[in-house]
């Protein structure tokens, strides 16, 4: 069949010419992320913000948080292993251990929120307060918990999430917590287990931030999310051929 080569047709042409590209396009880019239902750690997170919006209250703003446990039973530790959402887990199972809070550490700016921090804006890193009983379990157990759930040789990220505000890092409450991590770092660096120098950062704990609401106990809030995301992390498959756990 011949097409008609007037102006006005060649026009329409042009037109759904381009239209079709436009779609295209957004096609290509709303492809399926890491996660299962293809969704984004990111995206998870936005859309736990707008089902809150739509009927819940709203999350707290990030809040600072004492430097001592109200209890004076409890000891705090403060670790950095990536996504805070998949650390807490593991300290929740652990025996001794009491209460986690997910947040923020390791940055100068007040009141960071989400945001903020998952674009790098700010320098904090996404960590995990514990708060344990020392004579129910030990600082050492802890350590062996963390590095048992990071890729300790991954600079500036952990697993599929890179970036300096998904640095693995130990930040010490004393100097014992201190000398613990640095030898415990030793230890594993000298073990001849990795190919590559363990960078994971052990600090002194400076302000911690309690990150929003939704993000505390992720894993019990959003469950099918929260498999989805760890799933297609690779964090569970690190874990599995580095540790057989």
């Amino acid at each position: 069949m011949k097409i008609s080569k007037t102006p006005h047709l060649r026009v329409t042409l042009l037109l759904a010419l381009v239209l079709g590209l436009a779609v295209f396009v957004v096609g290509c880019k709303s492809s399926p992320s890491p996660g299962e239902d293809g969704a984004t750690r990111e995206e998870s997170a936005a859309s736990e913000t707008g089902e809150r919006a739509a009927g819940a209250p709203p999350a707290i703003d990030p809040q600072a948080m004492p430097a001592q446990a109200e209890d004076p039973a409890l000891k705090i530790a403060t670790f950095a292993a990536g996504c805070f959402w998949c650390i807490e887990p593991p300290f929740d199972e652990t025996p001794g251990v009491k209460a986690t809070i997910v947040g923020y550490t390791g940055g100068a700016e007040k009141l960071p929120t989400y945001e903020d921090v998952s674009y790098g804006r700010t320098g904090h890193t996404e960590a995990v307060r514990v708060y344990y009983n020392p004579d129910e379990v030990s600082y050492e157990t802890l350590l062996t918990v963390f590095w048992r759930n990071i890729n300790p040789t991954q600079k500036d990220g952990q697993f599929v999430d890179r970036g300096r505000q998904y640095r693995s890092g130990i930040y010490y409450h004393d100097a014992e917590q201190q000398r613990l991590a640095e030898a415990s770092k030793a230890e594993l660096g000298a073990s001849g287990k990795f190919d590559k120098p363990i960078v994971t950062e052990v600090e002194p704990a400076g302000s911690f931030w309690k990150a929003e609401e939704y993000h505390q106990d992720f894993y019990k809030k959003s469950p099918r999310r929260y498999k989805s995301y760890r799933r297609g992390s690779g964090r569970d498959e690190y874990i599995q051929k580095t540790w057989g756990d």
